[in-house]
């Protein structure tokens, strides 16, 4: 029989990761619904925004750092989240924005799929560093909506 407290830990570690996929799900429906429509918009008042992939990546970058970010952040409120929690996974988010922008600046980088490959992958760990630095807000705070905080 497991000792008291395993049963514990493992609805910690399963709430952990379910704010972990939320998370994922939250960037990827921003890139869809958030995104689109944005373009879209920016289209219709004249701005080409087709073309930033090859004349503009590094705004590219940041506008998918901001239609993946704002779904995460109103998820999190709607969770339950403060925004301390809030501020540091947009800090996920931008952080490796910045650092793509600052690889295509130096040169080091000029490919716009790679640079948008190395802002998505470096996100990743990005999140998880900013969920284990408060892990005590994803691992007993994350799930109650706002009613139930």
């Amino acid at each position: 029989m497991p000792p008291p407290s395993e049963p514990r830990r493992s609805a910690t570690a399963i709430t952990f990761a379910r704010h972990y996929v939320e998370m994922l799900l939250a960037m990827l429906i921003g890139m869809f619904a958030l995104g689109i429509p944005l373009a879209a918009l920016l289209t219709a008042v004249g701005v080409d925004v087709d073309s930033w992939h090859t004349d503009a990546p590094a705004l590219e970058l940041l506008g998918m750092a901001f239609v993946m970010t704002v779904p995460m952040v109103g998820w999190m409120r709607y969770r339950g989240h403060g925004w301390a929690a809030a501020g540091d996974m947009t800090a996920a988010m931008f952080l490796p924005s910045f650092a793509a922008v600052a690889l295509l600046g130096a040169g080091l980088v000029e490919d716009a799929d790679a640079l948008l490959m190395i802002q998505h992958v470096v996100m990743l760990p990005a999140m998880l560093v900013a969920m284990l630095l408060r892990s005590g807000e994803y691992t007993s705070h994350a799930g109650r909506t706002p009613a139930a905080a």
